[in-house]
């Protein structure tokens, strides 16, 4: 039996899956829609969160753009879902955040927990997802 989840039966509300599981989930829907969901404004700026916990920034993102929406509601911020075709993110996205010094905050909760990693180190795990797809 396959522990493999297909779009079509992904669960109810995945926002309730725990920080881990969310990743994994994140990592397995980019890797079959080929497209990374942020949100910007009406500027067309992405949103940046701080962690004064932490003293970092990350870039928020999602693996669908109704993920990134159900944020939004929770949050009440004024932003646009924006998706990023997976090659433009691992080619252009992943060395421009390293340079300004961002990390990744991947799939967000409503319970504000989130997975943070270092740019190179999401693109050697969409890599690996891709190459396991295959």
């Amino acid at each position: 039996m396959s522990d493999e989840r297909s779009l079509d039966e992904q669960p109810l509300d995945a926002n309730q899956l725990d920080c881990e599981s969310r990743y994994d989930y994140f990592l397995t829907v980019v890797g079959e829609e080929r497209e990374i969901w942020i949100l910007i404004n009406d500027d067309n700026q992405f949103l940046k969160i701080f962690s004064e916990e932490e003293d970092f920034e990350y870039l928020p993102v999602w693996p669908t753009s109704d993920l990134a929406k159900d944020y939004l509601e929770a949050s009440g911020e004024n932003l646009t879902p924006k998706s990023i075709s997976l090659p433009e993110f691992l080619n252009r996205w992943v060395s421009g955040l390293q340079n300004d010094g961002l990390e990744v905050g991947v799939f967000p909760g409503a319970d504000k927990s989130v997975w943070i990693i270092e740019p190179s180190e999401l693109k050697s795990d969409i890599q690996d997802e891709l190459a396991d797809a295959w």
